[in-house]
């Protein structure tokens, strides 16, 4: 995908008065309400208006690249989607089948076999380049997340203040609640929502997040991003989603969309390209310089060689383990000249009586 600035035809330098000037031209051009508009290019520039535009968006464009979405993630553990407890885009809600058992069955669930409380997890998309995908990279984003909050480290109190017995609680951190039901009466036991389980509260609370513990606010954040990844690929990171006072923070996934090259693609561990080739080089043989991922090396090409031939470099594509890289492939591109001059026909002609 290009960038914002591509998508205008502006360049990093581009004041504001020009992203405008740029972004009315395009628009004029491709509104879908006009004859021969283009929907899809007039959202694009649209997009990258609303973003080069704005001093503080574009700032954040500049450092962060294109960050997408930012909600909770749709993800199992591995990554896979999925859409609730259900077929397709269909959800079924349990309590409203059973009604009264949904919550009788609930109860036998106590404190003790949840296990700690969790914060959501959350989802970003984030594009980078062909070479960043090959050789990996660190990229940096910047969400705005429920996270712990730094002045209290997640307490909910003031620096400095003692810590009371809960009084909802008595300083047990538990609550017990009866409930009575067709089937009988069933005691339930959950974590106490004033103190979070601890038995314990702040005479006086945190200034900052009023007593919670957490607070929305940006946080840069840094993806190490491996070698060889595809496009699609999701990288989770653990403890980096949103926080949740009293218990563990959710993960943070990333799914990346690899920038098309003009010139390389991948292929597994090997790297991709063509070579083109005119028809008396290849005849003859030839040495070419070509401009690679690791910068420009000389390419041999032997006398006679044939369209779609294939010559590989070794060490030259994906990084591996140990050290160990893929190859660049390097596929020969014959073109053909689509006029020949009187003395480069007779020359051919010559060739042909020769038989070859």
């Amino acid at each position: 995908d290009e960038d914002y600035y591509k998508i205008l035809g502006i360049t990093k330098a581009a004041s504001k008065d020009e992203v405008k000037k740029a972004f009315r031209k395009l628009a004029h051009a491709y509104h879908p309400d006009k004859p021969g508009g283009n929907a899809d290019k007039f959202k694009e520039a649209s997009e990258a208006y609303s973003v080069l535009s704005d001093e503080k968006k574009r700032a954040e464009y500049d450092t962060y690249g294109r960050v997408f979405s930012g909600g909770p993630s749709n993800t199992d553990r591995k990554g896979n989607g999925f859409d609730g407890f259900g077929f397709g885009s269909h959800e079924f809600d349990f309590g409203d089948i059973f009604g009264d058992f949904g919550d009788i069955f609930s109860n036998f669930t106590t404190s003790s076999n949840r296990g700690a409380r969790r914060g959501r997890d959350i989802s970003i998309d984030i594009e980078i380049s062909f070479r960043d995908a090959v050789f990996g990279t660190t990229r940096k984003v910047l969400l705005t997340k429920t996270s712990s909050c730094d002045t209290c480290r997640g307490t909910g109190g003031k620096t400095g203040t003692e810590f009371v017995t809960c009084t909802t609680c008595n300083g047990n951190g538990k609550m017990h609640e009866t409930k009575n039901s067709i089937l009988g009466t069933f005691t339930s036991v959950r974590m106490c929502d004033t103190c979070r389980g601890t038995g314990k509260v702040p005479k006086e609370k945190c200034t900052e997040c009023k007593g919670a513990g957490v607070l929305r606010k940006e946080q840069e954040i840094s993806i190490v991003i491996p070698t060889g990844v595809e496009s699609g690929e999701m990288i989770r990171l653990s403890a980096s989603g949103e926080a949740i006072a009293g218990g563990v923070p959710g993960d943070l996934y990333v799914k990346l969309h690899v920038q098309v090259d003009p010139v390389f693609t991948k292929d597994g561990m090997n790297i991709k390209m063509l070579l083109p080739l005119k028809l008396s080089d290849a005849l003859l043989g030839s040495e070419k310089e070509i401009e690679t991922l690791d910068g420009v090396i000389k390419v041999k090409t032997p006398p006679g060689i044939s369209h779609n031939e294939i010559l590989r470099v070794r060490e030259k594509g994906v990084p591996q383990e140990r050290g160990r890289r893929g190859d660049l492939l390097i596929t020969v591109n014959i073109t053909l000249p689509k006029k020949l001059s009187r003395k480069a026909r007779k020359m051919i002609e010559d060739l042909r009586e020769e038989g070859i």
